[in-house]
């Protein structure tokens, strides 16, 4: 045990009870309060305990199933059956066995790292193996989250925790979610700064169980549109559910011109390319109309149903389950090399089962929403309406002039920057949806998702 005690009823409304009644009572307005300046990675300044933005400034998620929003409930670890088609898990689908891809050093990269914390920066991130804070995370930017926050932490420990982060994710992996962090920190100095949850530092860390080569651990990184949940068991590795997303998705920061989510973009519509006309009226839903959006799985959502929908894999030509299997390979992609080709072998064991469906246009600059689902892998591509950059149309030009305003639609009230496109159309959930607002998602459906069905195979196999 870490000496971590069950959140209190009160406690639980000032995360996601908070977040969800103040989402549906009035949009991201209703969550206004103060927080402290902040400006990149180095902040002394904690957290609010409201752990809302000021200004009105909008969350991270429009709300729905893609962040945390009204209607969702929370789902306690004792009762997580995961992502299902029909409520029902489908048995036998994982096993404990070796990968031959070893973790030592992601073990030794998460023991450092907690080393090097203070005695109560460690008391701060560290639960239970089977804790409930696996379950509690959102990539909305109000979100009062615990651990270690980055920002609060020494240029020393921070590195630490980059180098974990690097041996965890793959190359791809680390530089994706350090060019989310640094949008992050875009988005807030767009709309005037002096937002805490808009920086590079407003990222956490968490740990479950204690880093082991033979004992099952993991941990757990999130901020404003990054969650990266990674679990371990000997050279077993679950990493999922892995939330990535950015508003803006394209901009120049610090000098740097950072542009997310062009393979996961290219690789979608590649595959979608490679289809006949008959194909393409199975997978493109003609019924169904891009919104502001359409994620199912975000948070919140851990025991979701999910029918499949679309076009199975096994009325895909070789070539063409080639392409799914590529554009699979682009999220699994984000963990570390060896357990991505680990990954991708269970994936290919379900290639017939896995279903490809889409909503939206199909040109390069369209806004879409994809979904790859088997019964091992689910991927979900959303591009949202704008809520803080680029909701006001015509060519802008520099920083906004002020404030945002605190509409519900999450408008700036200045023009658009240098560093993104003009014109986004109206912000919000109901607003119209563009490529400079996007989410993501990978999760492993029935039961597979923060190796809670590993963990119960290790619990009934060796105690």
């Amino acid at each position: 045990m870490h000496g971590h005690h069950p959140r209190t009823p009160e406690a639980e409304r000032s995360r996601r009870w908070f977040m969800n009644k103040a989402l549906l009572a009035g949009g991201v307005a209703a969550l206004a309060t103060m927080t402290g300046c902040s400006n990149g990675l180095s902040n002394a300044s904690s957290s609010p305990s409201s752990g809302a933005p000021n200004g009105g400034m909008p969350s991270g998620g429009p709300g729905g199933a893609g962040g945390m929003g009204p209607g969702q409930t929370e789902v306690k670890y004792k009762d997580f059956t995961g992502l299902t088609t029909d409520g029902k898990v489908v048995d036998d689908l994982y096993s404990i066995h070796s990968t031959d891809v070893s973790t030592d050093k992601v073990v030794k990269a998460a023991q450092t790292f907690l080393d090097g914390l203070s005695a109560k920066e460690r008391t701060s991130c560290t639960f239970d193996v089977d804790d409930d804070e696996w379950l509690a995370w959102s990539n909305v930017d109000g979100y009062e989250r615990k651990g270690v926050r980055m920002g609060d932490i020494t240029d020393k420990k921070r590195e630490l925790g980059f180098a974990l982060l690097g041996t965890a994710l793959s190359a791809k992996g680390l530089t994706q979610t350090r060019n989310i962090m640094k949008l992050n920190q875009f988005l807030g100095d767009y709309n005037g700064g002096n937002r805490d949850t808009l920086t590079e530092g407003a990222y956490f860390f968490t740990f479950m169980g204690t880093p082991s080569t033979t004992k099952p651990w993991g941990f757990q990184y999130e901020g404003h549109h990054v969650a990266i949940n990674y679990f371990v068991l000997g050279d077993q590795v679950v990493m999922t559910p892995t939330f990535m997303g950015s508003e803006p998705t394209s901009a120049t920061y610090n000098g740097e011109k950072i542009t997310l989510f062009k393979p996961e973009t290219k690789a979608g519509l590649a595959l979608l390319r490679s289809l006949t006309s008959a194909q393409r009226a199975k997978v493109i839903d003609s019924k169904v109309s891009k919104s502001g959006t359409d994620m199912k799985a975000g948070a919140g959502s851990d025991n979701l149903k999910l029918a499949y929908q679309g076009l199975p894999g096994s009325e895909l030509t070789s070539a063409q389950q080639d392409k799914l299997l590529d554009l699979v390979r682009v999220y699994v992609g984000y963990m570390d090399d060896g357990h991505a080709g680990v990954k991708m072998t269970e994936v290919e064991k379900h290639l017939d089962q896995t279903y490809f469906y889409w909503l939206g246009g199909t040109k390069d600059t369209s806004a879409f929403y994809y979904r790859v689902h088997s019964p091992v892998v689910l991927i979900e591509y959303d591009a949202q309406s704008p809520l803080a950059y680029g909701t006001k149309t015509g060519t802008g030009g520099g920083q906004p002039s002020g404030q945002p305003t605190g509409q519900t639609t999450g408008q700036p009230t200045g023009g658009m920057p240098s560093g993104g496109p003009g014109g986004g159309g109206m912000g919000g959930p109901n607003g119209t949806p563009t490529q400079q607002h996007i989410h993501t998602i990978i999760r492993t459906p029935n039961g597979g998702d923060y190796g809670v069905d590993l963990l119960k195979l290790h619990l009934e196999t060796d105690h």
